[in-house]
């Protein structure tokens, strides 16, 4: 007698395919599963460079801003491009600062020393604070250098965009001393102009490299928001000392570069935009 099967009109539920509706809403979940292992496994990968101290003094002469040297060895190499920053912990300690790098990066013929320096504000009960009472001799960890720092080619060649307009406040001029030493052809264009705003003078760092930052071509303008005795400068904050005088000839060809308080690149960037700079043209380096 023949035998007859009788096969079941569907598939059992665990071997029936998915409904393409839930499918398509599961997979922006697994993405967030992927990314959220993907970035744990970034962090717990991450390579921290024990590195020297070699030099910490203060920077102002109330000592609220400190100059610290590292001496970070081949990762300097990395450090390519004015306005980067990396991220600076004590040994043994979970929380890093982030810090940006003063220095200028190594031109292609200079012999790599691998110090790298940073312009450190210090705050009560910070990282920061712990690392301006280091002394020379300390260990710190250093994290890989990070970001593409200001991006210069947007505002190149120089003869096309003859005018750079600068602004930083406070620990904000470290980046920004970075980008002056390092040469962006300031000499080669015909307005470039430093607004540098900080409480008094007494908090205002690199005052000694003022004259040499003029030589290569940049116009330094000091804003104090609160001058103490007779100063015959500007005053108030950074936007409001340039909304005072500013001068743009031809925002087409008007570049600028940002690093500070946030207030201050918000509203710099409004003022800029509103005199016809184009918002591709204002830099910042985070």
């Amino acid at each position: 007698m023949a035998t007859t099967l009788t096969l079941p009109s569907a598939p059992p539920p665990s071997l029936r395919p998915m409904p393409s509706t839930l499918l398509r809403s599961l997979l922006p979940l697994r993405r967030r599963f992927s990314f959220a292992a993907a970035a744990a496994a970034r962090q717990d990968a991450a390579v921290w460079t024990q590195a020297p101290v070699t030099t910490v003094h203060p920077a102002s002469t109330d000592g609220s801003l400190f100059h610290i040297s590292i001496d970070a060895g081949d990762l300097a190499a990395s450090h390519t491009a004015p306005g980067q920053y990396l991220q600076v912990r004590l040994p043994g300690a979970e929380k890093p600062s982030f810090l940006a790098i003063a220095s200028p990066p190594p031109s292609p013929d200079s012999s790599l020393s691998g110090e790298l320096e940073f312009l450190v504000k210090k705050v009560a009960g910070s990282v920061a604070e712990l690392l301006c009472g280091l002394r020379s001799g300390d260990v710190v960890e250093l994290s890989a250098v990070m970001g593409r720092g200001f991006e210069i080619h947007r505002i190149s060649p120089a003869d096309s965009f003859p005018s750079v307009l600068i602004f930083a406040t406070g620990s904000g001029i470290s980046p920004i001393r970075s980008l002056i030493e390092s040469g962006f052809n300031a000499n080669e264009r015909s307005d470039v102009r430093l607004y540098y705003g900080a409480r008094n003078l007494q908090r205002m760092a690199y005052q000694e490299r003022f004259e040499y930052w003029e030589s290569t071509g940049v116009k330094i303008i000091p804003v104090l928001s609160r001058p103490e005795g007779k100063w015959q400068g500007e005053h108030g904050y950074v936007q409001a000392a340039f909304s005072r005088s500013k001068e743009l000839p031809n925002p087409s060809l008007t570049g600028a570069v940002l690093c500070g308080h946030k207030q201050m690149t918000e509203d710099i960037t409004s003022v800029l935009v509103a005199d016809g700079v184009s918002k591709e043209k204002i830099l910042k380096n985070f």
